[in-house]
């Protein structure tokens, strides 16, 4: 598994660190920031804080309020309110949700904002209960002013009632197709979804026993997931999966190069640009290539977009073989390919893989067993559970969904029976009760498949503000180190060797062969160190 640092070569004596200065004002952001239920490991990252320092503070909070008082000046003219934690809470989980809504490009206005902000303070006050109920807050237009001041909020998507280009969209596209020629096989789109990976009815027992346990509901444990294909339907590409952890416990001994998925991490579990942008440079440009070059094709592909924040608008500007072309906002959710039933389809496909493994690995009988299979359902098998249900849509079901954006490209008119959603809700039903799951029935699943695209609701805002128990590596956990075999090292020793025959027999300055050759052998020399040492314990293993 690739570690997280790499090692370093030379061992310098240590020079004595700089005391690095406290200011009463710090303190005080750490106290507070306590106060908001923001955790310990939280407050030293985000303030370039140790740990350690971080719970001194908070073990003196009674000494540093009292220095504060002392430090104020009597005759000072303008007091800075105090904003309690409910307001913090607040504004903090809802600065979450509009996050949430401009990853999934949701079209928002001042009163929507209002109204949420209203409905999670209301919430949070019954929660916490106590002196929170005596504040007031009508979320005013001041108030909302004031709150973009302090968030920094960019220009929000606001609703618009004009009415869409849908239906000249196709002559634009099929005029780029036809400048380009590109083929079917050559034109991609690709759509981010929310997959709740360990959600399942909420009438069955498992459901009904989370809810009432206390803490993080793994069924709140949410992924993002990019989806795409080509226009023929014959080629998907590898699913890109964006978690909330870099390195999951269930993850450890697994290659994340040779995982079924593209893994990355991001703290809400959200595609951003950089993210993007990595997978369209490294991963998405290649496999077109690759494709192409299997299939007799000229390297040159076409790749559709909606206008979502995390896609760049500079992406036609990093390769000379992909042109990128975005739709209209108030045009993508009606025609784009990968919204027309792919998403959904392949949800539907993943919670009947669920169930099959739970049938395989329990037999559907024992509700103990059931129970103990569930809890222990990891990061990993839903992995597995990911790439199984993405290959089982047919290239029928992928062809099909371009009918409004580009309909000559169409060669089966409807989706593939085995990727038909009431044939799939009804296959997931039998399952379920083929696991001692009598209870479920198809509304229930058309509830669960529903829930993986409706917005955060409040109970799910405040349960992000819990850390998943038994996630994540402990902080005091060293990191895995990437452990690199002799085989590897030889090859790689291999390749620098052939390189540098190539600069050195063709170099016009025999300086510059004498530097590099110099240069990259220094270089290396910490890994030829390795390679020996490898062999010598080799040797005495054996």
């Amino acid at each position: 598994m690739p570690g997280k640092r790499s090692l370093n070569v030379a061992v310098f004596p240590s020079a004595k660190r700089e005391r690095k200065a406290i200011t009463l004002d710090i303190k005080l952001e750490v106290l507070r920031r306590f106060e908001v239920g923001e955790k310990l490991s939280q407050i030293a990252k985000a303030l370039g804080l140790a740990v350690s320092t971080v719970a001194t503070i908070r073990d003196n909070k009674e000494k540093i309020k009292a220095n504060s008082q002392i430090a104020t000046p009597l005759r000072a003219s303008r007091l800075t309110r105090h904003r309690s934690a409910v307001m913090e809470t607040m504004e903090r989980l809802l600065h979450v949700w509009l996050e949430d809504q401009s990853q999934r490009n949701v079209p928002l206005s001042v009163t929507i904002i209002q109204e949420k902000a209203k409905s999670l303070f209301d919430d949070l006050q019954r929660e916490r209960g106590g002196s929170s109920q005596t504040e007031k807050f009508s979320a005013s237009k001041g108030w909302f002013v004031r709150f973009k001041e302090r968030h920094c909020l960019p220009h929000f998507k606001m609703n618009s009632t004009a009415p869409g280009n849908k239906d000249v969209y196709p002559e634009v596209l099929r005029s780029i197709i036809e400048e380009g020629e590109y083929t079917p096989q050559q034109v991609f789109n690709v759509d981010e979804t929310g997959l709740y990976w360990k959600r399942m009815p909420e009438g069955m027992f498992i459901s009904v026993e989370e809810q009432a346990e206390p803490g993080f509901k793994s069924s709140k444990d949410r992924l993002m997931l990019l989806l795409g294909g080509n226009a023929a339907g014959d080629f998907k590409l590898k699913p890109l999966l964006v978690y909330h952890l870099e390195n999951p416990k269930a993850l450890q001994g697994y290659s994340k190069p040779n995982l079924p998925v593209i893994w990355r991490s991001n703290k809400k579990a959200w595609a951003t640009r950089s993210i993007f942008q990595e997978w369209f440079t490294y991963f998405f440009c290649p496999a077109v290539e690759k494709y192409c070059a299997q299939n007799h094709l000229t390297n040159k592909a076409l790749l559709i977009l909606d206008s979502a924040p995390c896609h760049p608008v500079n992406l036609g500007d990093l390769s000379d073989n992909v042109r990128v072309e975005y739709l209209h906002s108030s045009t993508a959710d009606s025609v784009q390919p990968m919204g027309q039933g792919i998403t959904s389809t392949f949800k539907a496909h993943y919670v009947r893989r669920t169930f099959e493994h739970i049938l395989e690995a329990t037999d559907g009988e024992d509700t103990a067993m059931i129970r103990e299979f569930w809890r222990n359902y990891s990061i990993m098998d839903a992995v597995d559970n990911i790439a199984v249900a993405w290959e089982e849509l047919r290239p029928a079901t992928m062809n099909s969904v371009w009918k409004k954006i580009w309909p000559e490209c169409v060669q089966f008119q409807s989706v593939s029976q085995t990727d038909n959603i009431a044939q799939l809700q009804q296959n997931i039903v039998t399952l379920a009760k083929n696991v001692a799951f009598e209870e479920v029935v198809e509304a229930d699943v058309d509830q669960l498949l529903r829930s993986h695209e409706e917005d955060l609701s409040n109970e799910e805002l405040m349960q992000l503000e819990q850390e998943p128990a038994g996630e994540e590596e402990s902080e005091d956990a060293p990191p895995a180190l990437r452990q690199l075999t002799t085989g590897e090292l030889s090859a790689a020793f291999s390749h620098f060797e052939a390189g540098l025959q190539v600069l050195t027999s063709n170099s016009p300055d025999d300086e510059w062969k004498l530097q590099v050759s110099r240069a990259i052998n220094d270089a290396i020399n910490c890994y030829r160190d390795l390679y020996k040492e490898k062999k010598r314990r080799s040797k005495q293993l054996s």
